[in-house]
């Protein structure tokens, strides 16, 4: 790498941290825990690149980026921040920062995100639109790379016409997800519709709803629930869509694919409604977010209750290997009944145990000889991702993308599993030693996983 950049995080270790990264891959690093020096260096005109925290002694690092854009446009910003919510992502992509990277973040990963921002030009900014408020109440909160994934998807199509196909089982935050579109997006002083099979039914029922809904969102909750006359509705109201027309998005848990394949919905609803699909991943899928949610809804039921509670240690580590057949909306409603069931400042596992009563015991790790349903679950991947091209083809090179996708956190998370002993990870893995080497080198895994700046 090649370039000045400018660093301000109030915390000393990651300026430390990344003053060495930065200096040895080639780079001049000036780094500050003030946010007005940094501004200062901007508008002097050094810096190549700036990566700058949010949360500052004296400002707000994405508060400050439409300053930045206008005295140095095409200044890339990479922001890092501990604050890992869904409404983080989104302003970071409304004032056009470069990338943006949760707390704790995998070093080996911001070096090659700062050299991609150093060598590429960014194009002429737009206008910015300004920050706003994150609402505290609202349970989009996570650092896993699934979340993130989602997060930055939510925010690349929040302003666009594109219909949203929003799906992820019972209890998963989709409707907060169509929520979080429409209140971040243009349209948020618009109305934010949820229709009902009631609302299609009648001569005038569709077109009362689109008036209803005009220039805002309207949102088809659970549409595979929908009859295929009220299905045949929707089609024909969309079909009648003109000036200042709603942006139309739907939820569901099935599989509407599948069902489509099956005849138990409609094709022409399915790609008029599939214009961008997003998939809120289980709580299965994310389990490293579930003790964040968990400091999430106890930091909700202190502000509602005013009572101060948190999880005695195993009973933490019981709230994390809980399988959470109802996902977020469970672990929500178990946190605020032990708030007011609690009579300690500390929540015991037995607490736990007993809030959750008859709901099933902690899924086991599934093993060799359960293979198929692990197979099911490949497959149903790979068709969401088929699917996602909307009838046309992937790109070409299918079969070792997929492998790659699959090899790479396979290694990963044997690597993290051994503690990082490549001979132990091989052996585990039942490969060799040398081939475990070339894999990490040819996958480029981040052998460093385990050193997390927070």
């Amino acid at each position: 790498m090649d370039g000045t950049v400018l660093v301000a995080d109030d915390d000393r270790t990651i300026r430390t941290v990344l003053t060495q990264a930065l200096t040895r891959a080639g780079c001049k690093v000036h780094a500050t825990s003030s946010l007005v020096t940094l501004m200062r260096w901007v508008e002097e005109g050094k810096g190549d690149l700036v990566i700058s925290d949010v949360i500052m002694p004296d400002g707000n690092g994405l508060e400050a980026l439409p300053k930045i854009s206008q005295m140095r446009p095409g200044l890339p910003v990479i922001v890092i921040s501990a604050q890992n919510t869904i409404m983080t992502a989104i302003q970071a992509a409304e004032a056009e920062a470069f990338d943006y990277l949760p707390k704790p973040f995998d070093l080996p990963d911001l070096m090659k995100r700062s050299a991609r921002a150093l060598d590429m030009k960014r194009r002429a900014p737009k206008a910015v639109a300004t920050p706003r408020e994150a609402g505290d109440d609202l349970p989009l909160v996570g650092r896993t790379p699934a979340m993130q994934a989602l997060y930055r998807l939510v925010a690349r199509v929040m302003n666009t016409d594109l219909a949203v196909l929003i799906t992820g089982e019972s209890g998963t935050g989709k409707s907060l997800i169509a929520r979080a579109i429409h209140d971040f997006s243009d349209r948020r002083t618009m109305p934010f519709i949820v229709a009902q099979a009631a609302d299609l039914q009648g001569m005038d029922g569709p077109s009362a709803l689109l008036a209803k809904a005009r220039g805002g969102s309207l949102v088809f909750d659970e549409v595979a629930d929908l009859d295929d006359e009220a299905q045949a509705r929707i089609v024909r109201m969309l079909d009648m869509l003109g000036d200042n027309a709603p942006r139309i998005m739907a939820t569901s848990q099935s599989d509407l694919a599948a069902r489509m394949e099956g005849g138990a919905f409609r094709q022409d609803l399915f790609y008029r409604l599939g214009g961008v699909t997003l998939h809120v991943p289980s709580l299965r899928e994310r389990v490293d977010d579930i003790p964040l949610l968990a400091e999430h809804f106890l930091a909700k039921g202190e502000r509602d209750f005013g009572t101060v509670r948190r999880l005695s240690p195993d009973a933490r580590e019981l709230v994390r290997a809980y399988s959470w057949p109802g996902n977020v909306r469970q672990l929500e409603n178990t946190l605020k009944r032990l708030m007011v069931t609690s009579s300690e400042p500390e929540i015991s596992r037995t607490e736990v145990e007993a809030a959750l009563g008859s709901q099933p015991l902690p899924e086991p790790m599934k093993g060799v000889g359960e293979s198929d349903k692990l197979s099911a679950s490949v497959a149903r991947h790979l068709k969401r991702y088929f699917d996602l091209h909307g009838g046309q083809l992937p790109p070409a090179g299918v079969y070792n993308r997929i492998l790659r996708e699959v090899e790479a956190p396979l290694i990963e998370i044997a690597l993290d599993a051994t503690g990082g002993n490549q001979a132990k990870c091989a052996d585990l893995l039942g490969i060799n030693r040398n081939t475990l080497r070339k894999k990490i080198t040819e996958l480029d895994i981040r052998v460093t996983r385990r050193r997390k700046l927070m």
